[in-house]
């Protein structure tokens, strides 16, 4: 893989913006008016969310990563797609390079809701 240039540098208030927390997955399941995206319930802590994410072909089996913990985006406006409603955002890597994605996930397990930054 050849990395990607650097993107223009933002400021830290910029940064600071993002809400990147860990979610815990509970459960994956299909998005019936997407041959892409799959719909992930979220347990936050506090609360669950539903979040959209396009991995039904990026894996063999998308189920396999629920009871997982993630980094997700939390602030972005919901966003209907296909039908459904997303809350947020699954923060993984990869994608962007064209190669298989994976998780972001924390080193250890964290209480769910923690901030990542």
């Amino acid at each position: 893989m050849e990395p990607a240039p650097i993107k223009d540098p933002i400021s830290f208030e910029d940064f600071d913006k993002l809400d990147i927390r860990v979610g815990t997955i509970l459960e994956v399941s299909e998005v019936a008016k997407s041959d892409k995206l799959m719909k992930l319930t979220v347990d936050f802590g506090d609360h669950q969310r539903s979040i959209l994410a396009g991995i039904k072909q990026e894996r063999d089996n998308p189920r396999e990563i629920e009871g997982k913990q993630a980094l997700f985006v939390v602030n972005l406006p919901e966003r209907k797609m296909a039908g459904e409603l997303s809350q947020g955002m699954l923060f993984d890597i990869g994608y962007a390079d064209k190669l298989t994605p994976c998780l972001a996930t924390p080193e250890t397990p964290v209480p769910n809701g923690s901030r990542a930054g």
